[in-house]
């Protein structure tokens, strides 16, 4: 985990459903747009969908469909995964926020 980052109990448990293994199905999308929010920069575009940029202006932004169901899909959360990990935020000991 970078060291500006602070998360709170929350987040904290967001970003533990997101790296848990086997892939975790049950991880709503409003509480990974809220850890998303605090980590990074996070748009709604007027098509629904969501551009997050994490981390330097070097980081590529990855644009993200919020699904029907309320929950990210495998797909998403691996992306997901990815996103964060790239910009320097894993599921490793936190600083409390």
């Amino acid at each position: 985990m970078t060291e500006d980052i602070k998360l709170d109990g929350h987040h904290r448990k967001t970003v533990e459903k997101i790296f848990n293994h086997p892939v975790s199905h049950n991880i709503q999308w409003h509480d990974v747009l809220s850890l998303l929010e605090q980590v990074g920069t996070v748009e709604e575009r007027h098509d629904g969908r969501y551009a997050v940029r994490i981390g330097s202006p070097e980081i590529k932004e990855v644009v993200f469909d919020v699904h029907k169901s309320h929950d990210l899909t495998e797909q998403q959360v691996v992306d997901v995964r990815k996103m964060l990990t790239d910009g320097g935020v894993t599921a490793e000991p936190v600083r409390d926020g």
